[in-house]
């Protein structure tokens, strides 16, 4: 039964992409020519069947339909931005071919523009019902967990702590309940799971017995193969690694790693490469080119000295660069060893208004273009302050893997500024490890948006 409705919401998902793609068509060329001309136009219905069958290519190449019980909306949002892409360069790779250089590129991106905003509301829509779906009774799978040991006992706290994930947990199978930490919860003995799982319709067993079980592990897995039921084993990890990590294979060798770094593929470091370019040159063509003389004169007025202020700081990698700020404070010998503080009499009048609005870190964007630093990412500290850190904070130097940010998952958290309490410190290399473990491009956009909001309601740890 609950295969059938797996399959029920995958053709729902499919058939609701189409049905919206083909409105956001028809709804372009009523837009362009207010009347619909594509069932009287050959060409224009010939495209929208190639739209039709573009679609159905690019959802099974990124396998789009595949709706796994845990995941997140960033991830689904992702899956399909990249879908879309694929599905628009299919198009115009079609009407090359074809040579339909007469339809209305406008139309194509009316149409694009369209499907986006309504297919990702429909995605998101369509989970957060799934998941409402799942909390009513539907659309759940039977499980079996095999040891009701450490590992067995987070397991089962997982499967209950969120009904919308769609787990029936019926119960543990041990022989040693009497060990156990959900005694009532133990239903049988390790000989009972067969017979159970048969007479129950079990959909998944979860294996979380010890490695020496060897044996009964490899005799579980092919009861299970022989009767079509899921079969997962739990590997106790956090006896060697006691946080999250992730799991690659060297062929069929499991390898361990502390973290999972979506920035090391150089695909996604191409695409950050690429947003960063062109968001560098926007702000600094529609920004700094006339804010630049402005700002300029005013901090010459306010106090002598450069315009700029260059500092030494460490980058990726902890390969130093020179980064570049508007000089907010008067030339002094400490610039290099002594943090900004609340009334620190360094600071210029125009000085206070330039960090206060972040604009002191406008030129910045001419180090993003460099290559030495990232729109968004872990902020550069001064050379004097990696050192000291990274012999008392546990993964400082990890923040090093990717390049620095103009602004960063810490700071629109409110870890900006001034740290001379180490408890700041960690904190803001916490969220910095976690902005690198869960790195996407939807998440910068994120943190843009939130750093553009922290500006105009002002952020108290800016001065």
């Amino acid at each position: 039964m609950q295969v059938r409705y797996s399959r029920f919401i995958r053709r729902l998902h499919y058939l609701g992409d189409l049905l919206l793609l083909n409105l956001c068509y028809l709804g372009a060329d009523l837009f362009k020519n207010n009347q619909i001309q594509t069932f009287e136009r050959a060409d224009l219905l010939t495209l929208l069947i190639v739209f039709n069958l573009a679609w159905l290519v690019s959802v099974q190449l990124f396998k789009s339909y595949d709706i796994h019980r845990v995941t997140s909306i960033e991830r689904v949002i992702r899956n399909l931005l990249q879908t879309l892409l694929f599905h628009l360069l299919l198009i115009f790779t079609v009407m090359v071919i074809l040579k339909y250089y007469e339809i209305s590129r406008k139309q194509i991106l009316i149409t694009y523009v369209a499907y986006i905003f309504t297919v990702i509301l429909y995605r998101v829509l369509f989970l957060k019902s799934l998941k409402l779906y799942r909390r009513l009774g539907f659309n759940y799978r039977r499980v079996l967990i095999i040891g009701a040991g450490p590992v067995g006992n987070d397991l089962y706290d997982f499967f209950t702590s969120d009904t919308s994930l769609g787990y029936k947990f019926l119960g543990f199978f041990d022989d040693h309940p009497e060990k156990c930490y959900h005694k009532d919860q133990v239903i049988g003995s390790l000989d009972d799971v067969e017979n159970f799982a048969l007479t129950h319709h079990i959909d998944e067993i979860y294996c979380a017995l010890p490695d020496s079980a060897g044996e009964k592990i490899r005799s579980f897995l092919q009861f299970c193969e022989k009767n079509l039921i899921r079969f997962r084993i739990v590997l106790d990890f956090k006896r060697h690694v006691p946080r999250k990590f992730a799991v690659d294979f060297y062929g069929s060798i499991p390898i361990l790693l502390p973290r999972k770094e979506p920035m090391e593929l150089i695909t996604n470091q191409y695409f950050k490469r690429t947003f960063d370019i062109a968001f560098s040159l926007l702000v600094i063509i529609l920004v700094f080119t006339w804010l630049f003389p402005i700002l300029a004169i005013l901090i010459k007025l306010s106090s002598k000295g450069p315009v700029f202020f260059k500092q030494q700081r460490s980058g990726k990698r902890n390969e130093v660069f020179t980064c570049y700020k508007f000089r907010s404070m008067k030339v002094n010998e400490d610039s290099d060893t002594i943090q900004a503080h609340k009334s620190d009499d360094r600071i210029t009048g125009i000085g206070k208004f330039l960090r206060k609005t972040s604009m002191d870190e406008l030129p910045q964007f001419f180090n993003v273009l460099n290559g030495d630093m990232s729109v968004v990412g872990p902020r550069p500290h001064m050379l004097k302050h990696t050192e000291e850190y990274s012999q008392i904070i546990d993964n400082f130097m990890v923040r090093h893997f990717v390049k620095p940010g103009i602004t960063g998952w810490a700071q629109v958290h409110g870890f900006r500024g001034e740290t001379h309490q180490d408890y700041k410190m960690r904190k803001r290399v916490q969220y910095d490890v976690w902005y690198i473990e869960n790195w996407s491009f939807l998440l910068d956009i994120r943190i843009i948006f939130m750093t553009v909001r922290n500006l105009l309601l002002g952020d108290r740890n800016a001065f």
